[in-house]
């Protein structure tokens, strides 16, 4: 097992990574994924496990449940207790490339897509949602994105 400094989610059965450095939003796009639908899974600290080809997320028992809302303070939220990462996201304080190449992130042996934003961004939660819904229907971004219109 390895843990990393994060958050996950879980949107229609699919684990969502947030990783970036302390302050750069993970927490904030958790939250605005969770009001839009998403479910917890972990905040701050995510265990991930290999089984088998799968990436397997899940929080620490004393954190389970529990995210930190800034200005708000330490709530407790439904959650999910292990989901399969599908998307890993990378966050950024600069602008992420308009038309990126397909990139992915490889964590305990495993390799997911991902994709790098910048949390704040007004469609940030849009666009992991959609980024999302294009692993799923693809099983990566290479088949999902066609040709690229200048």
């Amino acid at each position: 097992m390895t843990s990393i400094h994060a958050s996950c989610v879980a949107i229609g059965g699919a684990g969502v990574l947030i990783e970036g450095a302390p302050g750069s939003g993970k927490s904030d796009l958790a939250l605005r994924l969770i009001d839009a639908g998403a479910t917890l899974v972990a905040d701050d600290r995510v265990h991930l496990t290999r089984r088998s080809r799968a990436l397997l997320a899940s929080g620490p028992a004393p954190l389970a449940g529990l995210t930190e809302v800034r200005g708000v303070g330490i709530v407790r939220l439904a959650h999910a207790s292990e989901i399969a990462v599908r998307l890993a996201v990378m966050l950024t304080d600069m602008q992420p490339e308009r038309l990126p190449e397909p990139t992915t992130r490889t964590l305990a042996g495993v390799t997911v897509p991902a994709i790098a934003l910048a949390a704040f961004e007004a469609s940030a939660a849009a666009k992991v949602r959609v980024a999302l819904k294009a692993v799923l229907d693809n099983g990566s971004f290479a088949g999902a994105l066609g040709e690229a219109v200048p």
